[in-house]
C-alpha cells in the first residue's frame, strides 16, 4: 500500500469529529491490525470498506490513539483537521 490511498470510514468522535465519512487517507505501508486480536481495552474507531482497521483508541486512557494512515500527508483529505482535533483533546486522564 505504499503511497496508495484508501477510503476511511470512522465513528465521528474524538480525532474524527467534523470529518466526512468516508474520507481519503494516504497509506505508506502494508501493515494491518488483525481485528480479532484487538484487546477489550481498545475500540476500533476507523476502518476501510473491506473492514481493515485504520484507527483505534484506548477506552480508559483518553490520550491514547492509533491510526494506520498518515494524516500529515498532502493526499489525506482533512488531515490537518485530524491533527487539530487531536491537539484540542482534553488530555487529562
Amino acid at each position: 500500500m505504499h503511497g496508495k490511498t484508501s477510503q476511511v470510514f470512522h465513528n465521528e468522535s474524538d480525532i474524527f469529529k467534523g470529518l466526512p465519512s468516508p474520507f481519503e487517507a494516504t497509506r505508506y505501508h502494508s501493515l494491518i491490525v488483525d481485528k480479532e486480536s484487538i484487546v477489550n481495552d481498545l475500540e476500533v474507531t476507523a476502518w476501510t470498506s473491506d473492514n481493515i482497521v485504520m484507527g483505534c483508541r484506548h477506552k480508559q486512557l483518553s490520550m491514547l490513539f492509533g491510526v494506520q494512515f498518515h494524516p500529515e500527508s498532502i493526499l489525506t483529505q482533512n488531515g490537518q483537521l485530524i491533527i487539530k482535533n487531536f491537539l484540542e483533546l482534553d488530555m487529562t486522564c
